[in-house]
């Protein structure tokens, strides 16, 4: 369930690739689309903080993460509330917390070939679509992306996702798609 917005509130729309401007007293609930947050450290290294998607709430306000930015994936529909308004938010910012723990969970399965599994199954419950084979991850991820969220490298993440598929735990019908297998 979305969030119902403030009348005086409205609706933005980005393009993939496009950033979301992030202001300090404001959230940004996602209406539709998806939204990765990331920042980077002083080598210029990305490190990506997350995957959002509609009634998700993002924003500068809720990280202290430095810098802290948000890039579309799809295009994006998305409302932006002032901090004094968010009130009424409160299961969405509890499910973003949710999300975080998950990752961080995720984060600490020793075994790379589980963890980009959990992953994947992660992203296929917020992004995926049903299909005949299993459930289809509805974002456009390289393997560098899924090696930056689990801590890895490209190399491993193309290694896992060939055992992954080997054993029928995924299916890859075409470059950038994955199917979770049911």
């Amino acid at each position: 369930m979305i969030a119902t917005i403030p009348n005086e509130s409205r609706l933005s729309v980005f393009y993939e690739r496009e950033f979301i401007a992030q202001q300090p007293d404001s959230l940004w609930l996602i209406k539709r689309g998806a939204v990765k947050t990331l920042t980077w450290d002083e080598t210029g290294k990305a490190s990506i903080l997350g995957y959002w998607g509609e009634g998700d709430v993002i924003g500068s306000p809720l990280s202290r993460i430095k810098p802290y930015k948000a890039v579309c994936l799809s295009c994006v529909e998305a409302v932006c509330i002032p901090w004094s308004q968010c009130s009424h938010l409160l299961e969405e910012i509890s499910h973003c917390m949710q999300q975080t723990e998950e990752l961080l969970c995720i984060m600490r399965i020793e075994r790379i070939y589980q963890r980009i599994y959990q992953l994947l199954i992660c992203l296929a419950r917020k992004f995926g679509r049903e299909v005949a084979q299993g459930t289809l991850i509805d974002i456009r991820l390289t393997h560098q992306e899924l090696a930056d969220i689990i801590g890895s490298t490209r190399v491993t993440v193309t290694r896992s996702l060939n055992q992954l598929e080997a054993s029928g735990l995924i299916i890859r019908p075409k470059r950038f798609s994955i199917v979770v297998s049911g």
